[in-house]
């Protein structure tokens, strides 16, 4: 029953009649607040003489102030559609099938556009889509956005007119053909019938005209072997998966070399599948992907890996080649080759080692083993350079007989180690012209420069293996007064049309049994791979030169490059600066890498200081010809050779950057004879160097939970309880196991949706892609060098690296086992915080792990997170307060605290900062605000459009269709995501496996990531 009663504050309100009673009632205040003066007036916000009472009735009392202000939010002004296109609906991404190849990275591409916009990179499934998207083809549509790019065509460093170039390219080529010079064509490899096509016809018209293929990253010495024994200039193009057996000689296969892309024909085979899983022995100096994966890895020199693989050929081939290899590796590498005999056509040995001789080896030893993992069909185009042929332009143009020197793809001022030769001999040059997408430091010096389209903007197609046809085609119109080189050539050829009518003509000759329209709708079109017919060569006279291999006298440096910059074409990419190197975890840098034992002999050090920053000495670096590279910083890296030192490439660039992005050193200079192996030596410089490092610590400690590992031999012959074992808490006093308590009573999660993650530890190699596919998907800020080392990096997903303290893991649990007392407790585990000389290694991805009794929640103040019906745990941006509460409870730190502004805030002038940058923002993803928690989301906008699809075509979601962008982007398969409430999905199954487990199981907060054991093939 309600209630009558009538309340009243005072006896005054009792008189009705009084119109100040009145008044007072209406009025929330007794005086009026004046907000319109007050927020307009900068000098009263700033003025010190506002008391504290005066602040409370302004702004306490009521939020009255802060919505007037609120109100007058910033207005932007739009231009709608006159007549929208068809095929763009508002809120619904369109998807371009595509291909990339820059030279040095290539992949089959689905590009995601929303109204117009490319905004992210996924990997194209289509049958014949054979290369997927590493990390920096990932970051590349960033590099669309690049506010640095070359905006229109430059002649002698003065804005120009596209027509002002053809006419000054026509002019030189004509006075070339009368003065008898020559017209000299300087690409990288180009892979694309149609633009090889275009050269051929300019070569034709022009007789003094030559075409000069220039790789930065050179691969000359296999493409010589090749050559030699098969007339064909290509490589191998492995298919890991076939091989049973895996031998490496200073090949890092699931890095760059040879381009890449073999990681997921090598992850098939290192699922333990019927008991059964490849095995893989690596020979190398610095610790690669490839050595973290390896079962077994001998950290040896280059000199050394030359010496072993002549014992190999030896053993294989039942040659007697006089070796001397170190007798500490003789009986591992004895082994490893009688081995790999025995596996026969299911083993097979590549090598990264840059000599002819070790090449022909590698073909000889695959020939006799006749490995199923190494065909002669459908070789690998993606390289094509020739080391002789640009020593001899560098000649011809010291010599003054070239006159047009027109260059695309190629930045030799940066990347030739002897680029001051170069730069003299271009002076000599008449007339120089770089395409380029940016005013990089080749581009500055030539006479003129071409602005060139990023590939999203660009026609064109790849022959990426020989058999196979691929399709480059523009998802957005070009942004600045760019031309391709292929139109331009078309245009010196005397062609009409367009370069895509010449691309579709050229394709009708090619794609024969299928039709234009669906080649480009596929993106792909698969042919016959034609072999090539075997040949053999002087192999013998190849192995005794290789064991003439003699260890540097000093140090031996081994150049790379990096999972981040790869050759350095990207380096005014943020994304891929603040990308975490897989190794070290050091993002923002290039350093020299030392053995510890290397280290002390030198004085060299790495300490963690009081603010959390790892701090390191300089190095500096001489080679054999007295060439010096000062002030290099230096890392102390576990797993590195003693003896050699490793110093990444794609460093050190100036021109067309950023200044945050023009960062370390550029080891192309040491880059001499395209040997990635120099002999140096090496000493302690003055100073100490700040790095932004995002993992202090590099061991497990033994603590076996986190990582769960075993060997191939245990799994098949012990039950899961042995190898997966099952944490126990106490419950009435009795041992219990952890996943049958609860923290808090659980609901029913059967009916809908209920979303997992699985990542198989055994297929991930660290590869990094989904962390940079996570940035693009989530809008997720970059904060720069000085925040990282402040440990405030916002990447939503990390991937752990650990070693082992031990030479395995094994060695370190069963250490941590055998501790006895306090005093033994603290020595040991201060011991086991030291990698070893030659650890083991492991790789996790961590995100947030969507527990569903999930610690976060209960403590946020304000319920910004929760926890939703379908297992994500959630957050409302708008709720957050950030107290930190939420990170200071997870177990598991993946979440992420907004220091400052990101967006539009000068202090962090990287793509958020700039309008053109801030177009690669996904509009289905909130950019956060300073103070706000943030991390994964499981890509809930991703789940959400794919039940929203589902429903609105009237059909059930079928496995696969979820996906997140970590899973989308993994090329492994290390990463699964699906629906467990669907019995059949493929995810049901992992979870259900007998390697499954939870990170940090015994916390109870029953996580919906899971993780499956590693096996080691020992």
């Amino acid at each position: 029953m309600s209630s009558n009663k009538k309340y009243w504050k005072s006896v005054e309100e009792l008189d009705e009649n009084s119109s100040i009673v009145e008044a007072l009632k209406n009025n929330e205040f007794v005086e009026e607040i004046p907000t319109d003066e007050f927020l307009g007036n900068n000098d009263a916000l700033s003025s010190s003489s506002t008391s504290r009472r005066d602040f409370l009735k302004y702004v306490g009392f009521s939020t009255a102030a802060a919505t007037l202000a609120a109100c007058e939010g910033p207005v932007h002004k739009s231009i709608p559609y006159v007549l929208q296109p068809e095929q763009i609906i508002p809120g619904v991404a369109d998807y371009y099938a595509t291909s990339v190849f820059d030279g040095f990275d290539f992949a089959n591409l689905l590009v995601k556009t929303r109204e117009g916009r490319p905004i992210k990179i996924d990997n194209n499934t289509i049958t014949g889509a054979k290369f997927a998207a590493n990390a920096r083809i990932h970051a590349s549509i960033l590099s669309l956005y690049d506010s640095m790019r070359l905006k229109e065509p430059k002649i002698d460093g003065k804005n120009s007119t596209w027509s002002a170039v053809d006419s000054a390219l026509k002019s030189s080529i004509a006075d070339a053909k009368a003065k008898g010079g020559q017209v000299v064509l300087l690409t990288n490899t180009l892979a694309s019938p149609s633009t090889e096509e275009l050269i051929a016809q300019f070569i034709g018209r022009n007789p003094n005209a030559k075409h000069v293929v220039y790789d930065a990253v050179s691969s000359s010495e296999a493409l010589d072997a090749f050559e030699t024994v098969y007339g064909e200039r290509a490589l191998v193009d492995y298919d890991f998966s076939k091989a049973s057996l895996i031998v490496s000689a200073g090949a890092d296969f699931l890095g760059d070399w040879q381009g890449g892309g073999y990681d997921s024909g090598y992850a098939k085979g290192r699922i333990p599948k019927a008991g059964k899983m490849s095995r893989h022995f690596q020979l190398e100096s610095n610790m690669t992907l490839s050595g973290a994966a390896a079962d077994k890895r001998f950290a040896m020199s280059t000199a050394n890996q030359k010496q072993a693989l002549v014992l190999i050929y030896n053993i294989i081939t039942g040659s007697s080649v006089s070796v001397s290899l170190d007798d500490k590796f003789k009986a591992e590498v004895t082994k490893a080759a009688q081995q790999l005999k025995a596996a026969g056509s299911k083993g097979v040995l590549v090598s990264g080692i840059q000599d002819k001789n070790a090449q022909l080896l590698v073909l000889a030893i695959n020939q006799v083993l006749a490995s199923e993992a190494f065909t002669t069909s459908g070789t690998r185009q993606i390289r094509k350079g020739s080391n002789e042929k640009v020593a001899q332009l560098i000649n011809d143009m010291k010599a003054g007989s070239v006159h047009t020197l027109i260059m695309s793809g190629v930045n030799p001022v940066y990347t030739l180690s002897d680029s001051k030769i170069f730069v003299e001999a271009l002076k000599k040059v008449k007339t120089s012209v770089a395409f380029s997408l940016k005013e990089d430091e080749t581009a500055l010096l030539s006479t003129i420069a071409a602005p060139a389209p990023h590939y999203l903007e660009s026609w064109g197609d790849l022959s990426l293996t020989k058999g196979s046809y691929s399709i480059t085609q523009p998802t957005i119109r070009p942004l600045f007064n760019t031309k391709q080189f292929q139109e331009v050539l078309m245009s010196l050829n005397g062609l009409t049309g367009s370069y895509y009518d010449f691309v579709k003509a050229n394709a009708s000759t090619i794609v024969s049994g299928s039709t234009w329209n669906k080649v480009l709708h596929d993106g792909v079109y698969v042919g016959v791979a034609s072999t090539v017919s075997g040949g053999s060569a002087d192999y013998s006279a190849a192995a005794n030169a290789l064991a003439q291999a003699k260890p540097a006298q000093a140090f031996e440096l081994v150049l790379y490059t990096k999972t981040g910059l790869g050759d350095g074409q990207q380096a005014n990419n943020p994304w891929l600066q603040e990308l975490p190197d897989p190794i070290t975890r050091v993002s923002w840098d290039n350093y020299v890498t030392v053995s510890n034992a290397d280290a002390k002999k030198l004085g060299l050090s790495n300490e963690i200081v009081a603010n959390g920053g790892l701090n390191g000495s300089y190095a500096t670096i001489t080679t054999a010809d007295g060439l010096k590279l000062e002030n290099v910083p230096v890392i102390v890296q576990p797993g590195q050779a003693v003896g050699t030192v490793g110093l990444a490439l794609g460093y050190g660039r100036k021109a067309a950057l950023k200044e945050e992005m023009q960062v370390g050193l550029n080891a192309y200079s040491l880059y001499k004879g395209f040997n990635d192996v120099q002999s140096i030596s090496l000493a302690k410089a003055d100073g100490e160097h700040e790095f932004a490092c995002v993992q202090g610590q590099k061991t497990l400690m033994g603590r076996g939970d986190i990582i769960k590992e075993t060997t191939l031999e245990i799994f098949n012959t012990k039950d899961a309880e042995f190898w997966n074992e099952q944490p126990m808490v106490s419950l009435d006093h009795k041992e219990v196991a952890a996943t049958s308590v609860d923290l808090w009573d659980s609901f029913d999660r059967s009916t809908g949706h209920h979303f997992n993650l699985s990542i198989d530890l055994n297929a991930c190699t660290g590869c990094g892609a989904c962390v940079i596919a996570c940035h693009a998907e989530n809008n997720v800020p970059v904060v720069g060098k000085a925040e990282v080392r402040r440990s405030r990096d916002m990447h939503w997903l990390r991937i752990d690296r650990y070693y082992s303290s031990e030479s395995t893991f094994a060695g370190d649990n069963e250490r941590k086992e055998n501790i006895a007392g306090l005093s033994s407790s603290l020595s040991t585990f201060n011991e086991m915080e030291k990698a070893g000389d030659n650890p083991q290694v492991s790789f996790q991805p961590v995100m947030c792990q969507h527990c569903n009794h999930a610690p976060c929640e209960t403590v946020c103040p304000v319920a910004a997170t929760s926890h939703g019906r379908q297992g994500q745990n959630q957050m409302a941006y708008n709720r957050c307060v950030g107290t930190r509460y939420c990170a200071n409870n997870c177990p598991y730190k993946v979440r992420r605290f907004n220091w400052f502004l990101y967006n539009k805030n000068s202090e962090f002038d990287y793509h958020m900062n700039d309008d053109l940058g801030r177009m690669v923002l996904n509009p289905d993803v909130n950019v956060r605000s300073r103070g706000v928690m943030e991390k994964c989301s499981m890509c809930i906008q991703m789940t959400q459009a794919t039940i929203l699809n589902a429903k609105r075509e009237g059909r059930v979601i079928v496995d696969g269709e979820f996906q997140t962008a970590c899973s989308n982007a993994c090329s492994t398969g290390a990463m699964k995501f699906g629906d467990v409430n669907d019995k059949e999905a493929e995810v049901t199954k992992l979870a259900a496996d007998d390697r499954m487990y939870h990170l940090l199981e015994h916390v109870g907060t029953k996580p919906n990531v899971i993780y499956h054991v590693k096996v080691r093939n020992t």
